[in-house]
């Protein structure tokens, strides 16, 4: 049997009755299916942690494991199974102040946060102060666990609205603009941001020290410049030397090149901060979460998950997907995940051309049971 998937540590299940709130839908559209969570405080406990990280009043585990906000990928059904798999704290995909105060679907339905995913963070981004603050009262009517602040984004379409990563080039501005979030509302306020604009501006440490000092509760540090984009090695030397800063208080969390258990406790080891946020690298293997814990907690590696456990999780992101977006457009935005899902597999082309071309979600169930039974059959 899988080590994930022991008998005495699988989730039990529970029927939600919670409503959105922000579209006047119930949660569970599909009236009596089940939703599966697992018990994670009893989870934790197992491992053996006992100091506590607090962001303002939310008490997360020792060392949590964050999701990161990801631009259409961290939507609900992505989050479910992260949440599945052990991830500690999550965001929503990353929503743009102007759209949430202009009421468009795609910034508001991005508000939709449940019960299970707690504790569950909404990042806003934008370049105007006062959108960005009646964005934050719009993002707390909904009752997540707190606000994050993207002062990182560095894709061009945001920066150069004078959002995102921009900031970086302003920390005046973006010292007042948290300020006027913190004022504004009631929830824990956090930020992500990254080392500097470009190799000639690392000013990580000092605006450190002014996010602290406006009011945020715990800060995100990823280990690139802007002008790096995702390119090259993230460098965790400043990161490093924010945590060690005395004058610093609040949680740091590391963000950047996570792709292993290994390479998360030595970061951990070598720069002393109080968890990681995973991105890029739980795309479509959302048990890094498991596996990095179970590292940590033991020392040793876990075996990847076979292919029966690809696909029940393939099958469950795709159900929950169909659930929340309805059919057309949970079957379109879910063929980006399936390379992902069965990466590395051998002769896989064939059936991931038939996936992303298939329109129903039979056909969809069909194709996932067939390479179900062609991989058990191959590695029988």
């Amino acid at each position: 049997m899988h080590p994930f998937r022991k008998r005495e540590d699988r989730p039990f299940l529970i029927h939600r009755t919670e409503k959105r709130g922000i579209n006047g839908r119930d949660q569970n559209e599909t009236g009596s299916q089940p939703y599966f969570r697992r018990d994670s405080k009893t989870f934790h406990k197992h491992l053996g942690n006992n100091k506590l990280v607090k962001i303002g009043t939310i008490e997360l585990p020792e060392f949590p494991l964050l999701l990161a906000p990801m631009e259409d990928v961290s939507d609900p059904p992505f989050r479910y199974v992260c949440k599945q798999q052990g991830a500690d704290l999550m965001y929503t995909e990353f929503i743009s102040s102007e759209g949430l105060i202009r009421d468009a679907l795609k910034s508001r339905r991005k508000l939709d946060v449940f019960e299970y995913e707690r504790p569950i963070g909404v990042q806003i981004f934008g370049g105007d102060m006062e959108a960005m603050v009646e964005a934050a009262k719009i993002a707390e009517a909904v009752h997540p666990d707190l606000i994050d602040i993207n002062y990182g984004c560095p894709v061009k379409a945001v920066a150069c609205r004078g959002a995102g990563a921009a900031l970086l080039q302003d920390i005046p501005k973006m010292v007042k603009m948290t300020e006027a979030i913190v004022k504004a509302v009631s929830l824990p306020v956090t930020v992500k941001t990254r080392l500097g604009w470009d190799e000639f501006s690392l000013n990580i440490e000092d605006t450190a020290e002014r996010l602290q000092d406006a009011g945020i509760q715990a800060l995100t540090i990823h280990g690139r410049t802007r002008k790096q984009m995702y390119k090259g090695s993230a460098d965790w030397t400043l990161i490093g030397r924010v945590k060690a800063n005395p004058r610093m208080h609040i949680p740091v969390f590391g963000n950047g090149d996570l792709d292993s258990p290994e390479k998360v406790r030595q970061m951990r080891d070598r720069y002393g901060v109080d968890g990681v946020m995973i991105g890029r690298a739980s795309i479509g293997y959302p048990w890094i979460f498991r596996e990095i814990r179970e590292y940590l907690s033991t020392g040793l590696s876990a075996s990847a998950p076979d292919i029966s456990h690809r696909v029940e999780v393939c099958k469950i992101h795709f159900q929950k997907s169909l659930e929340w977006k309805g059919d057309r457009t949970g079957i379109f935005e879910m063929r980006r995940h399936y390379a992902n899902y069965f990466k590395g597999m051998d002769h896989f082309k064939e059936f991931r051309m038939r996936l992303v071309t298939a329109d129903t979600p039979e056909s969809v169930y069909e194709i996932l049971e067939e390479v179900l039974r062609k991989y058990q059959e191959a590695f029988a």
